[in-house]
């Protein structure tokens, strides 16, 4: 059974699969073009000493990304 979550729930070093983007067509088409897909393996690696932003690593890359956004994020776990 799939377990799914906002990925603003993943704690450092979890680790999702991308399910959902329900965010604006602006931020959206930013995130897919850093290859955040449906299915893209997406895991928590850092998070800043406020708890926002928190870095995922993303296909080999580093992303930082806000809580307000990563809550509108989708993932499989």
């Amino acid at each position: 059974m799939q377990n799914i979550r906002s990925l603003s729930e993943l704690r450092v070093g979890d680790i999702g699969y991308v399910e959902k983007v329900n965010l604006d067509d602006g931020m959206k088409k930013r995130l897919f073009d850093l290859g955040l897909v449906t299915g893209t393996e997406i895991q928590a690696i850092l998070q800043s000493p406020t708890g926002n932003p928190i870095a995922y690593s993303i296909r080999g890359a580093l992303i930082a990304l806000r809580k307000e956004d990563t809550a509108q994020i989708y993932v499989s776990v």
